[in-house]
């Protein structure tokens, strides 16, 4: 192994000439860049201006009403000018140059000539923009349901056919024949694909998907004929799609055989059909080729119809060398030589399923099973980890089983295979029957892996096991939908584990999940979770939480409602009725509103919740037994530019509360609200009332007058009156409020004082979390004797929680996660004695050479408190290049990255984006630990700057790693400087990058951060 490069790191240039300590970064030369930037080339949307486009009327293939592609009259006019501009250049006679270079005055016939040109032009232009039923927009004039349409360029130059980004819908496949060779040493793969395809409407072209695939040749054939004929084919690569046109009409209700040979590289990102490579037992490099196809990439591997609607059967065959196995969704067949060394694997025609669902890996893996109810279920790893598969192999068994039983479906394959890859960007893909993961959602290390890595490990298994019904047997039609997958696979994740792994408080973990998510979603910036999308970004885009999150509370949400018996109901004929097919949210609903039998109309109450952004603000007033109730939107920035007025907005929000003088029978009482305001009548006088009881609602609640001193009195007297998640849940709201200027800072902190009495996980983490925030956010203006006094505070109020804790894993669960914490936040903020001990371990640990087991659930602290001195971390380096537990390495990388060593951060940042000492899977986990320390937040800033181009083409525009790296590297700045540089920089950026959600967000975080600073900063200044 090289040892760490100490004297070849650079220092950025901000580094180097500002010091890291300055409230004000400098922006000078970021104002002297040119804010010009032209047209990144894959956003040109025509060919050569001098070609010539076909317009044709938009006839049997009439586009929706939200298409943005092409219609434009504005781009039609544009478009007819510059073809004729070639002409007008060659007919200036009208102006004659002279012999000394000067032009001559034009003839008075050219000049009435060009005067009639221009009254023409205008003319034309009148009557395309004021003509009856035409819709201006930014694109231009759309006439409605007749506009015509200019048809791109193929990248051969003849016209393309299709103009629309998703496919036409007059051509279905049923079934493909996939024949795939990967080459593990050239790192290259050849394959062949039959499809049979089915004619809806009448058409002399067939449009699919492909991307990056060198075709070599292409049939076409009537199912049942032996006559094969070569066609032509036409390639649009701005959508991905290529065009066979047919010799002859293809005619409805025929079925035709598509035959494509082609080949392509091994993708080297983490999508489509891609390598990885890993060193053995032997540390010995290794190569496998995996698959990675959600949202878009299975046009990267085969030529397909790549929308989750147009489902089909597989039949896979892959070829590959005899030294190594494959695996696909369904059973293996047959294996059979087919050249010197080679072997052909053929895999059992599949199930009806989304192109995105196909996978296959070529690897050398082994393997543990175990069957139930006629499923073998497989584990596979890299030989040298598979004694870390036993965990997960009983986790999936028990889980498979839960499902089955809960929904009323047996699972429909006779297999179901998780796999653990070794370089894997997402954490784990629901393939059916053929499940991937990242090597530390799967695998369990007895000896290294800590209660949260169990809950981790249980949660991903849980949730894509969940898919293999939710998204796979019953798919959203469109990604417009994609909470459907998602949202349901994330809230039946922390319901499985409930019910099947009560011990692991599943619920608590969800709960802070939900306090995340309605951050995101009070922002300006967020969106609908049901919202069109068009373009790969878009969709790439919905990967966020709102999608899975959100999703899932909403359906939490949804079933305390209705209650669980008619909500289960709601979900088997959902399942029962759609199986094998494709779905939008109103069939969800409509499947809901069947089993409540007019009861309630879910559907109406759930469109309010999934097609507005945001959620509501409900603020309760009480005088005597009436409660007055009023719901706004909470927006946490109302004077962002794009901020819709609060009046259009309203939801149908199912209420629940309890009050000081609940009983177990009665309580929680419940409410549905579906104007603005609304009271309330007790049945008699309280002494206190708490609404959105457990936070089972997705709404935050204000209590105006003296709603929150009844709330605090009660938490100081007796805070177990309130459970766990009630106590974590206030916790979170008053701090949130505290943001909009509804409560002070003051009540805030005074709220807190009770903590000293508070024994659970859930309301301890969310204090420490608040706390936190407001640390970082002084600590990174250089004010570290305010910050210190804020850690001062914490210590009065946990220190002699801190001392409690013992340095092992004994305990519940839940015991062990709260000691986790509480020492990971005693030894960063040196409070105690937990760095002596924290040290003590580690050199005890060093000294043994790394034999020496350290208590899981502390190991982290441990490492990081050891990782402060330069021989902690040169010796935690080298035992990170030798530990074959993902867990322990997990937690190692954690710790190199909290080092207070500028040139080490710049060494891991950009080790982890070269991605073989340090897998490019790190690196968001890398930034985002950098981003919180002093000496790091600016650098992980200046990294992502620097490396922009080279993150968006590893990790993709619009996916979760590039959203989760933007937010992560910008959250701690709180300066009008900061704003500006962040600002500068990404409108400096194509248009693709400008306009990410996630910048908008960083922006947006950003303002109000410099807010809070501008409202609270004197107030904490007096109070502490």
């Amino acid at each position: 192994m090289e040892r760490f490069p100490h004297d070849r790191i650079q220092l950025p240039r901000n580094m180097i000439e500002n010091s890291m300590f300055e409230e004000e970064p400098d922006v000078v030369d970021l104002a002297k860049e040119s804010c010009l930037h032209p047209l990144e080339p894959d956003e040109v949307e025509y060919e050569p201006r001098s070609s010539r486009l076909l317009v044709r009327g938009l006839g049997e293939h009439e586009m929706d009403e939200d298409e943005e592609d092409y219609e434009s009259s504005a781009k039609l006019l544009g478009m007819s000018f510059m073809n004729r501009s070639a002409g007008l250049r060659n007919s200036a006679a009208g102006y004659r140059q002279s012999s000394d270079g000067s032009c001559s005055v034009p003839s008075t016939r050219t000049m009435v000539v060009c005067a009639a040109v221009l009254v023409i032009a205008v003319a034309v232009i009148m009557v395309i923009y004021l003509l009856p039923k035409c819709t201006f927009t930014k694109e231009g004039c759309h006439k409605n349901r007749t506009m015509e349409l200019i048809y791109p360029l193929a990248t051969n130059g003849k016209i393309f056919p299709w103009a629309k980004i998703r496919l036409p819908s007059y051509v279905v496949p049923l079934h493909y024949d996939l024949v795939l060779q990967p080459n593990l040493t050239t790192k290259e793969f050849a394959g062949s694909v039959r499809i049979t395809v089915n004619v809806i409407q009448v058409t002399w072209n067939i449009i699919l998907h492909s991307s990056g695939l060198n075709i070599t040749k292409i049939t076409l054939s009537s199912a049942g004929r032996s006559q094969t004929k070569a066609v032509e084919f036409l390639e649009y690569r701005m959508h991905d799609q290529i065009a066979i046109v047919a010799p002859d009409a293809l005619l409805v209700g025929q079925n035709y055989i598509l035959s494509i040979d082609y080949s392509s590289n091994l993708s080297d990102t983490y999508y489509g059909f891609y390598k990885v490579s890993y060193k053995d037992e032997h540390t010995k490099k290794r190569w496998l080729a995996a698959t990675q196809f959600e949202p878009l990439a299975a046009r990267s591997a085969f030529p397909c119809f790549d929308e989750p609607a147009f489902k089909a059967t597989f039949l896979i065959k892959i070829r590959r060398d005899e030294q190594y196995t494959a695996l696909s969704n369904m059973p293996k067949n047959v294996t059979i030589p087919v050249a010197a060394g080679i072997v052909q694997d053929e895999f059992s025609v599949s199930l009806k399923m989304s192109t995105y669902l196909v996978a296959f890996i070529v690897a050398n893996l082994t393997t543990t099973r175990r069957e139930t109810n006629r499923t073998w279920v497989s584990i596979y790893a890299v030989p040298q980890k598979l004694s870390q598969v036993e965990y997960a192999l009983d986790t999936a068994v028990k889980l498979l089983e839960f499902y089955q039983k809960y929904f009323h479906i047996d699972y429909p394959l006779q297999k179901l295979d998780l796999v653990a890859i070794p370089d894997f960007q997402a954490g784990a893909m629901e393939n059916w029957g053929l499940i991937t993961f990242r090597e530390t959602t799967l695998l369990y290390d007895n000896r290294t892996s800590s209660t949260m890595d169990k809950n981790l490990i249980t949660a991903v298994i849980a949730h894509e096991l969940a898919h293999q019904w939710f998204g796979n047997l019953v798919t959203m039609e469109w990604w417009n939908d994609l909470w459907l997958n998602e949202g349901f696979a994330t809230f039946m994740e922390y319901f499985a584990m409930e019910e099947t792994f009560p011990e692991l408080h599943a619920d608590e973990e969800f709960l802070k999940l939900r306090f995340k998510t309605m951050m995101k979603d009070s922002l300006n910036a967020s969106h609908p979770i049901s919202s069109a999308v068009q373009s790969s970004k878009q969709i790439e885009e919905m990967f966020d939480m709102l999608s899975y999150v959100k999703g899932a509370s909403l359906l939490l949400m949804l079933k305390k409602y209705i209650e669980h018996d008619t909500f289960q109901a709601g979900i088997q004929n959902y399942l029962h009725n759609h199986s094998y097919g494709s779905t939008r949210s109103d069939d969800l609903w409509d499947s809901m509103n069947k089993v409540t039998n007019g009861t309630l109309d879910v559907k109406r109450l759930m469109k309010t919740w999934i097609l507005q952004k945001g959620f509501p603000l409900v603020t309760i007033r009480r005088k005597g037994k009436t409660l007055f109730i009023h719901q706004e939107r909470f927006l946490r920035s109302p004077e962002s530019e794009n901020w819709t007025s609060d009046a259009s907005y309203l939801w149908h929000i199912p209420l629940s509360y309890k009050t000081s003088n609940c009983s177990s029978l009665f309580c929680p009482y419940s409410y549905l609200l579906d104007q603005k305001s609304a009271t309330i009548e007790l049945q008699e006088e309280v002494k206190w009332v708490k609404f959105n009881v457990d936070m089972d609602g997705y709404y935050i609640v204000h209590y105006a007058e003296d709603g929150w001193e009844t709330l605090i009195d009660q938490l100081k007297r007796d805070p177990t009156a309130l459970s766990a998640k009630d106590r974590a849940h206030l916790i979170n709201s008053i701090f949130t409020l505290v943001g909009v200027g509804k409560v002070s800072l003051l009540k805030a902190f005074n709220l807190l004082d009770y903590i000293v009495k508070e024994n659970e996980a859930a309301p301890i983490t969310q204090a420490l979390f608040q706390l936190s925030v407001i640390y970082g956010l002084i600590e990174k203006r250089g004010m570290q004797d305010l910050a210190a006094r804020v850690v001062g505070r914490v210590e009065k109020l946990l220190g002699s929680k801190i001392d409690q804790q013992t340095w092992t894993d004994n305990g519940t669960l839940s015991e062990r996660e709260l000691r986790s914490t509480v020492l990971a936040f005693a030894c960063s903020y040196h409070l105690g004695k937990c760095n002596t001990t924290a040290t003590k371990l580690f050199e005890d640990w060093k000294a043994s050479n790394g034999t020496k087991s350290l208590p899981t659930d502390v190991m982290k602290t441990v490492f990081t408190t050891g990782a402060k001195s330069n021989d902690g971390w040169e010796f935690l380096l080298s035992m990170y290049t030798s530990s074959v537990s993902e867990a322990e390495k997990y937690k190692m990388l954690e710790a190199l990255a909290s080092t207070e060593d500028v040139r080490k951060l710049i060494w891991l940042m950009q080790t982890s984006l070269e991605g073989d000492f340090i897998r490019s899977q790190e690196l968001s986990h890398i930034i985002a630990t950098v981003s919180q320390s002093l000496p790091g937040h600016l650098l992980a800033w200046d990294f992502v700057k620097e490396n922009w181009e080279n993150l968006i083409q590893k990790f993709h525009v619009g996916s979760y790693t590039i959203q989760n790296i933007v937010t992560v590297s910008t959250s701690q700045f709180s300066t009008e400087a900061h704003l500006v540089e962040v600002k500068t920089f990404f409108e400096s950026k194509s248009e693709k990058s400008s306009e990410l959600r996630c910048v908008r967000e960083a922006i947006e975080t950003i303002q109000l951060n410099i807010k809070w600073m501008m409202t609270n900063l004197k107030m904490l200044q007096q109070w502490l």
